[in-house]
């Protein structure tokens, strides 16, 4: 199969090709997919995106007037995807069903823990030669409440090592039904009311858009924790920002932004364009933010690849008659 693969990092080249070998003809290329950049496909099969590509009703066109049969995202969450456009063009559509959900739930507490013990700050004091530790105070995880948003491989995932610091894990979820003893099913208005520390790990829909508002803030607690390694709009940044100007929360860790498309996953110190509502978010010294990296360890990307490369091997399969296994 003749692919082009966008948005390509570098550290993902060794993993793809390991997996490919040399299977199927592919173009790795670092841009992400637009409508400027979706000729790159032209004589292609297939295309492989993420979830920072635009894979809007208008690329999806313009790629199947030039032959796209095939999208494959390297990615669960199939929210950056016209679906119902791609399907109206015949165009059909993987994405990856799950990849080592301990890579997200692990960065989720790695997030929880920093905030809790002040460490970022701590950190920048320490390489300025300043070791009071009278600045720095934090928490016990112990015997805390944690609520899970989203009972899905990585929310429970994240019950499970929330359980072991000896915390209260209590879970919500809009459909999937409860699959682990380490978690208590509650209402979502119970959850808010109760939770010291909120995760959320959901996918974007419609339902769970802005999830996180000004009201489900007025709900939780003075001072929560709340964690999103999920999708950047379940929450309301402006209201979230608000939420943090008075108080109501008092820590927020992020690894994903609802403005983060063609911001994320590159380098942009040099770049004088702003996000004047990041900016003013990453000014409260109580919130962490990070690029979209909770999927990168070694681990996940292997699987992400492997699934990519079966997907594409499906698809051939097909093609050459075969029936798939």
């Amino acid at each position: 199969m003749r692919v082009v693969a966008y948005s390509i990092k570098t550290f993902e080249k060794e993993f793809l090709a390991k997996a490919n070998q040399k299977k199927h003809d592919i173009t790795l290329i670092s841009n992400a997919l637009s409508l400027d950049t979706a000729l790159y496909a032209e004589g292609k099969d297939a295309v492989v995106v993420f979830t920072n590509d635009d894979v809007s009703a208008p690329v999806i066109n313009k790629l199947a007037d030039i032959g796209i049969s095939y999208i494959a995202t390297r990615s669960v969450g199939t929210d950056h995807i016209d679906l119902e456009e791609a399907k109206k063009r015949a165009i059909k559509v993987a994405n990856i069903p799950a990849y080592s959900p301990e890579a997200i739930a692990e960065f989720a507490v790695t997030l929880a823990l920093a905030l809790s013990r002040q460490l970022i700050s701590t950190v920048d004091h320490c390489r300025n030669f300043d070791f009071a530790v009278s600045p720095h105070p934090g928490f016990n995880f112990h015997g805390k409440t944690v609520g899970i948003i989203g009972l899905g491989h990585t929310g429970l995932a994240a019950a499970s090592i929330f359980k072991g610091f000896g915390c209260k894990v209590i879970g919500y979820d809009i459909s999937m039904p409860l699959k682990s003893s380490n978690v208590t099913p509650v209402g979502l208005e119970k959850l808010l009311r109760e939770a010291d520390i909120i995760s959320l790990h959901v996918p974007l829909t419609s339902e769970t858009q802005h999830l996180i508002n000004a009201a489900s803030i007025d709900l939780m607690k003075p001072g929560v924790m709340l964690i999103n390694t999920s999708r950047g709009a379940v929450i309301n940044t402006t209201d979230i920002v608000n939420g943090l100007d008075r108080g109501k929360i008092g820590y927020l860790g992020l690894d994903v932004y609802e403005n983060e498309r063609g911001l994320f996953l590159s380098d942009r110190k040099m770049d004088p364009a702003s996000d004047p509502l990041l900016d003013k978010l990453m000014k409260h010294p109580n919130v962490i933010v990070t690029p979209h990296q909770a999927f990168l360890t070694a681990e996940a990307l292997n699987e992400i690849a492997l699934k990519t490369i079966q997907n594409l091997d499906e698809w051939q399969r097909n093609i050459s008659g075969k029936v798939c296994a």
